[in-house]
This record gives structure tokens, sequence and C-alpha cells, in this order.
């Protein structure tokens, strides 16, 4: 009977210490007991799973599974150091997994060389040899032909007799520039609120636009307008209820340049 007894609690404690552990990586063990890589092996990758580097390496941990898999069967087969090898890189590469950090942000490119602004008066002597000899040189550069300002009446947007002379006396220099852009720029006076002027510098870069277009001087896609109202003045108005004082007079205009690139 004792004899029973003890073979039948020995059973008993097979059956446990099987169901205990019954295999590793989805290999069933072969054996009661396994060597202690077994379960580092399955606690390294457990730990990777489990870290912040998890996110920015699931390959190494991919791989580390599967070659604690193959160690695993390779052991199996009685090929022992081979098997410890393969479950030994296994708890390297989760390791290696845990330790990730998210990839390095690509370097900004470095931001365009800004081209040099070069303004020349479009009344100077000689001045299509200058602009000539300035869009010749490698250097990247915006040359500004600063025409003669286009001047209104108070409160006007209308072209006076003499603003047109002048547009047609400084045409032939965008004729001679036929890659230029137009830029029209309209201003006022202090006088009045700034909506209403604001509104006015637009009305007056308007109507040198489409003089320009009228009488067949630019083409329609070399030009662009903006109105500043009253912000930017020639001359500074020490008295804005004087409507027609000189500084007034000459912040009631249109600035008009042409940008060769």
């Amino acid at each position: 009977m004792r004899k029973k007894l003890i073979l039948l609690g020995s059973f008993l404690l097979v059956v446990m210490v099987g169901c205990a552990s019954s295999g590793y990586f989805g290999v069933p063990n072969r054996a009661l007991g396994v060597p202690e890589e077994f379960g580092q092996t399955e606690a390294a990758i457990a730990s990777a799973e489990n870290s912040a580097g998890a996110k920015y390496c699931p390959e190494k941990i991919a791989r580390a599974k599967a070659l604690a898999k193959e160690g695993a069967e390779t052991y199996w087969a009685c090929r022992t150091a081979e098997g410890m090898a393969l479950l030994a890189q296994a708890r390297q590469l989760a390791k290696e997994a845990e330790s990730c950090q998210p990839p390095p942000r690509a370097a900004a490119p470095p931001p365009p060389r800004a081209a040099e602004k070069v303004i020349i008066l479009a009344a100077e002597p000689k001045v299509e040899e200058k602009v000539a000899a300035l869009a010749a040189e490698p250097k990247p550069k915006v040359i500004i032909l600063a025409f003669e300002d286009v001047h209104f009446d108070f409160d006007k947007s209308t072209l006076t007799p003499e603003a047109q002379v002048i547009l047609k006396r400084n045409i032939q220099i965008l004729k001679d520039n036929p890659k230029a852009q137009v830029r029209i720029a309209g201003y006022t006076s202090s006088s009045g609120t700034e909506p209403y002027n604001q509104r006015l510098s637009e009305r007056r870069a308007k109507a040198v636009e489409d003089y320009l277009i009228k009488e067949g001087l630019i083409a329609p896609d070399r030009l662009s307008k903006i109105g500043y109202g009253e912000t930017r003045p020639a001359e500074y108005e020490a008295a804005p209820k004087d409507l027609y004082s000189p500084a007034a007079k000459a912040n009631m205009r249109v600035l008009f340049e042409i940008i060769v690139k």
C-alpha cells in the first residue's frame, strides 16, 4: 500500500510539473526540466514588448521571437550548443529593442538665399545699360526700377493728363524688359479714415493698371497691384487737415515699379 501511494504521488508530481511549463515560444517541452536560458529569453522578450522602445523597433522584437523559437527547436533536436546560441541572440535583440529611440528628425533644408535688391531710378542716365549689366551677374538679384510717381488730385482715382504723360514717357523701359513683372502700389494722404483711404489707394492702383492694359502698353499677366492706403507716406504730414499741402500732394500717388529677376 505504501509503495502504491509513493508511485501515485510521483505520478501526480510529474503531471503537475509538466503542466506548469508545457513549452516555450510555441515549441513543446520534451523533458521535465529546461535550462534557465529558456526562461531568461522569455522574460527578455516580454520586457522588450512592454518597453517604450517597442514602437520604434518592432522588427527586432519579431526577429527575437523567431530566433527564440528556432533556438528551442534546435535545442530539443539535441543540438544543444547551437540552440543556446540562438537563444542568446534572441535575448540580445530583445535588449536592443528595449533601448530603441525615435529616429532623429531630418535637418531642415537651409532657407533659400534671398536675392539682393537693387533699386535704380528710371530717370537715371543709361538706365537700360545698368539693368542689363546687373541682370547678367550670376548672383541672384531683384532689380527694382522706380519710375516717377503718378500723382492724383485730392480724393480722386482718375488719371490726370500729366499722369498719363509720365506713364507713356517711362513705358519704353518696360518694353525693353519683356520678362519683368510690374507692381503698381497706390497711396493716399492722411486726410480721411483708414478704411476709406485703403479703398482709395486700391482704386488708384487699379486706374493705372486699367490704363496700361487699355493702351496696350503692358500685358495683363505681367501686372500686379496693391493698395497701402495712408501707410508708408512719401512725406510726413504735419497738418493732415491741410488737404493740399506739399506733403499731402506727395502722398496722393501711385508708385510704379518693375522687377527684373
